[in-house]
């Protein structure tokens, strides 16, 4: 299993613990904060890059909240302004 392998498991195993949300836009922000918080910043950057090139392996949640990630980070494309915790 490599990198990439290794984030789309993690960030599908955190979408499938927040579907008690209910509504995926719900869980799907859940989700997004939990990787705005504590993911480092070339984990998060390398999620949105695989979102955006393929994403195959993401669950339905887990691409909304890679979606939302990016949306919150416009501004920052390149993480490198801010900090691993946020």
């Amino acid at each position: 299993m490599n990198e990439m392998d290794t984030l789309v498991r993690m960030v599908n195993q955190i979408s499938i613990n927040n579907r008690h949300h209910g509504e995926d836009a719900l869980a799907a922000e859940a989700v997004a904060m939990h990787l705005k918080k504590f993911w480092a910043r070339r984990m998060k950057q390398q999620i949105i890059d695989y979102a955006e090139n393929d994403g195959g392996a993401l669950e339905p949640v887990s691409l909304l909240a890679v979606v939302r990630l990016r949306n919150m980070s416009d501004e920052v494309r390149d993480w490198s302004d801010t900090s691993d915790a946020g």
